[in-house]
């Protein structure tokens, strides 16, 4: 059982770090520079496949990938007009991802564009699966991962269960979590967000650690669906909303736009 005070800290550092502050230097930053639900679910996916490593390197590569697209990335990858850009080469692109790497990602993210319309149309068609009531998260992360895989994509789209899917949870709670100055909640009515998983980086494992909410020393997908259980307790019905204060009070609580009032 959650002592009483930790519960009233997590909520407290929830009200405090998810404002539009947060946005500054994180990679939701980028979903909130292009108008229309199209252009702000693609360039919020390819933020997200992106983001890993340091942010002071990653962040530019996602700001070039903008600017390449002239802030329409949904066109400019259904469109082909990404090749004009990214080059099919063995080039790096960024870390361990080569150009060509990040060509045949768009190629496979352009035929999904083609045959479902959308993201957003893939992951409400996905969303639903046997008994399910309302949408679930881990059927959107299951299929995201099967599509790309089965498109020779390994690595940028992460697979659930047997790996952090950080990235993607990340994605998810930015297109499903609904009134947030953060959040867009564009798929709200596809996703219930009470399915939503906190998304696991060493900051939130830090947190976590600290609160005694969990006991092991390294980050995984038990660790992930264990902690979101215990924000469910904190934040009944929303549970990723746990990920602004494990991740804000590690990572952002001497920042001077988080200052305490």
């Amino acid at each position: 059982m959650m002592e009483i005070a930790t519960h009233k800290l997590l909520i407290d550092y929830a009200d405090r770090f998810e404002t539009e502050a947060f946005i500054e230097g994180d990679p939701s930053w980028f979903m909130h520079q292009v108008e229309g639900r199209l252009n702000q679910e693609t360039m919020a996916f390819i933020a997200s496949c992106l983001s890993y490593g340091s942010r002071r390197q990653f962040l530019p590569k996602i700001h070039s990938l903008l600017t390449n697209s002239r802030n329409n990335p949904y066109e400019w990858v259904r469109s082909g007009a990404f090749k004009e850009d990214i080059p099919d080469n063995n080039r790096c692109f960024y870390r361990l991802y080569n150009n060509h790497t990040m060509y045949v990602f768009l190629l496979s993210l352009q035929h999904l564009f083609i045959t479902y319309g959308s993201l957003g149309e893939f992951a409400a068609c996905h969303a639903r699966v046997g008994c399910t009531a309302n949408g679930d998260a881990l059927n959107v992360l299951m299929a995201m991962s099967d599509y790309f895989k089965n498109k020779g994509i390994t690595g940028i789209v992460s697979r659930p269960i047997t790996s952090l899917c950080k990235r993607q949870c990340m994605f998810l709670r930015w297109m499903v979590r609904d009134h947030s100055p953060v959040d867009l909640g564009l798929w709200a009515d596809a996703i219930d967000k009470a399915s939503l998983y906190v998304p696991m980086d060493t900051h939130v494992l830090q947190t976590a650690r600290q609160l005694n909410l969990v006991t092991t020393r390294t980050a995984s997908w038990r660790t992930a669906v264990a902690l979101t259980q215990q924000m469910a307790q904190v934040f009944p019905g929303d549970p990723a909303r746990g990920d602004f204060a494990l991740y804000g009070a590690h990572a952002l609580a001497g920042h001077p736009n988080f200052a305490e009032s």
